[in-house]
């Protein structure tokens, strides 16, 4: 679905992401993993459109998208979620979703929308003031829910579980393990913890200073030396 070929990103003489080659089919659950600053969001705005690459090629389902506006690419099927959520001001938790509707499709479907709703467990608070009224766990769902709003065929989920507690993540954790059988979207999310990843994720890619240098399942690529080396700063006796 999803072909990344020797994707770099600069910023001056600063590389954020350095000749990255992945492919992503569309029944994947992957993890993106890496320390901070290892390149994960960089790769996310490359992919999403937010950032334009240095070099290299995007194609998403055999097209070529690197030229190609981020509304465009939401319409085309990549949807994404930011890591501090965005919630669009002075506007209610359902109005949040039908603009986001709205930009990824064109039109406003309202059964999709209670859909998405009750899936991320939203419905009580549709009519909330999005911005003001909702505590941290509801706004991370809701980016989830603006998402999925879009009709995306593959999802972006941008570190969606920090700064949640226990409690939180955990229920957090279980929309998320329905997610990509409930609406069948492949999925990529950045997230920190290797326990969760491990949990959610099938296949796990990691990032270190902009590099892929890892891709696999989640045993075999946390057991990788150079994983290893790349948390700790020492190979694995």
């Amino acid at each position: 679905m999803l072909e990344l070929e020797n994707v770099s990103v600069r910023f001056g003489g600063l590389t954020a992401v350095d000749s990255v080659t992945l492919r992503i089919a569309s029944n994947d659950v992957i993890g993106l993993v890496g320390s901070n600053g290892a390149g994960k969001t960089t790769l996310f705005n490359a992919i999403s459109g937010l950032v334009r690459p240095t070099s290299g090629a995007i194609r998403f389902e055999g097209r070529d998208v690197m030229a190609t506006p981020m509304y465009r690419r939401a319409r085309l099927g990549i949807g994404r979620t930011f890591q501090i959520p965005q919630p669009m001001h002075e506007l209610t938790v359902r109005e949040n979703l039908v603009v986001a509707q709205r930009f990824g499709t064109g039109q406003v479907d309202h059964k999709k929308i209670d859909e998405i709703l009750d899936f991320t467990s939203l419905a009580a608070k549709a009519g909330r003031d999005a911005a003001s009224e909702l505590a941290l766990t509801e706004l991370k769902a809701l980016e989830v829910a603006k998402a999925l709003a879009t009709n995306p065929k593959l999802l972006l989920l941008d570190e969606v579980l920090a700064g949640l507690e226990t409690t939180g993540k955990r229920r957090f954790m279980g929309m998320l393990k329905d997610l990509h059988a409930t609406f069948g979207v492949g999925i990529v999310m950045i997230e920190h913890d290797i326990e969760t990843i491990s949990n959610l994720c099938p296949r796990v890619a990691v990032l270190n200073f902009g590099q892929l240098i890892a891709d696999g399942t989640p045993d075999a690529v946390f057991r990788d030396p150079a994983v290893i080396k790349s948390y700790t700063g020492a190979a694995d006796a």
